[in-house]
């Protein structure tokens, strides 16, 4: 095993070594500029990523988990109202709420498309519910017809949580653009990658882009008048002009997932493994490609063994994680238990050679 080259689950060297030559002389116009908060380039990716998703309004920040956080907070939620969030996804979407003063109460999710179940959500609400915040996982939408629907006839906010879907749609209407407000999150290792955190809300009202704009700068509309208590949650210039570059890229990136996740399919068709499932609303951005097994640790220790990378996402759902346990002695939510027991994600990035693919199919079909 020791001259097997390792195949990792993300690669952004890779990433860096095709698109360096463009990235190094737009960061170093930056520096010589002298304007690293608030200026050009800021503006230009907030216009980019609006016209890409097709929303009105986009406000960038210094992180997705911001992200979210401010937009509860441009929403009015606080202490006594409580959110509704899938058990099963990452915590800083439980943590925002928790950063408001609300309390988040976990749904339960599909079992073949992750994301949150609306007859869990209904089950959930209560005269105190203010807001619900479905989280598009591992690359499509949740169930937004639906859920879209209770939120209508229950007057509640819908906070779209799109950290991992970019470049994913429901019917033809980008993710980030149907809800009250849409989230994303530019980690280094999501589909659209900063080289380090940022973040970005849409939303479709005037008033919200305004209030995001004041709570992200210190509840500022102009220097030194601080309106309200608002946060330092800008995103700087070298961020900015880094997304934009990668901008360009996206939609190229985005075919070689949809490649991989097909070639996935093809090889793993007979394994026993669970393969993921694409709902047929709309478009799929393949964050994951995320399979299910109840030998799932068998597979990845031999994954490990071969110098092949993975990832569980997520090992705990959050009603169980120590943060919350206390406070959801008792639940039970059977579909995401039963997930974080037997997901395991694979390496999909748009650097994989087909012969990686293949490389990672045969050690699965090996183990599993």
């Amino acid at each position: 095993m020791a001259d097997i080259a390792p195949i990792n689950i993300a690669d952004l060297a890779a990433e860096y070594r095709e698109l360096g030559p463009e990235l190094e002389p737009a960061v170093l116009r930056v520096l010589a500029s002298g304007r690293y908060i608030l200026g050009s380039e800021g503006a230009a990716l907030e216009r980019s990523i609006a016209e890409y998703v097709g929303a009105p309004h986009a406000v960038a920040m210094n992180s997705g988990t911001d992200a979210l956080h401010l937009a509860l907070r441009a929403a009015g939620i606080g202490a006594g109202d409580e959110v509704v969030v899938p058990a099963f996804t990452f915590v800083a979407t439980a943590e925002a709420v928790s950063y408001t003063g609300a309390t988040p109460v976990f749904a339960d999710v599909d079992e073949r498309t992750f994301c949150l179940d609306p007859r869990s959500l209904e089950e959930k609400l209560s005269s105190r519910t203010r807001a619900v915040i479905p989280v598009h996982l591992y690359g499509q939408t949740a169930p937004l017809g639906p859920i879209g629907a209770i939120c209508r006839d229950r007057g509640l906010v819908m906070v779209e949580d799109c950290a991992q879907s970019l470049g994913a749609d429901e019917g033809g209407r980008g993710a980030g653009s149907i809800g009250d407000f849409g989230c994303f999150s530019f980690y280094p290792t999501k589909n659209l990658a900063a080289a380090g955190d940022a973040g970005l809300v849409t939303t479709p009202e005037a008033a919200m882009d305004e209030r995001l704009r004041m709570l992200r700068h210190h509840g500022s509309r102009k220097t030194y008048v601080h309106e309200f208590l608002g946060y330092n949650s800008r995103l700087d210039e070298i961020q900015a002009v880094v997304l934009r570059i990668k901008l360009a890229h996206l939609e190229r990136y985005t075919a070689r997932r949809a490649e991989v996740a097909q070639l996935y399919r093809r090889l793993l068709a007979d394994a026993p493994v669970r393969l993921p499932e694409e709902h047929g609303r709309g478009r799929h951005v393949w964050h994951q490609f995320t399979i299910r097994s109840e030998r799932r640790d068998a597979i990845r220790a031999a994954l490990e063994q071969a110098k092949i990378g993975s990832g569980i996402y997520y090992p705990t759902p959050l009603h169980q994680t120590p943060l919350y346990a206390d406070a959801n002695q008792g639940l039970r939510l059977p579909v995401s238990e039963v997930l974080s027991r037997t997901v395991l994600s694979l390496p999909i990035h748009p650097f994989l050679a087909d012969a990686d693919v293949e490389r990672v199919a045969e050690t699965i079909r090996s183990a599993a």
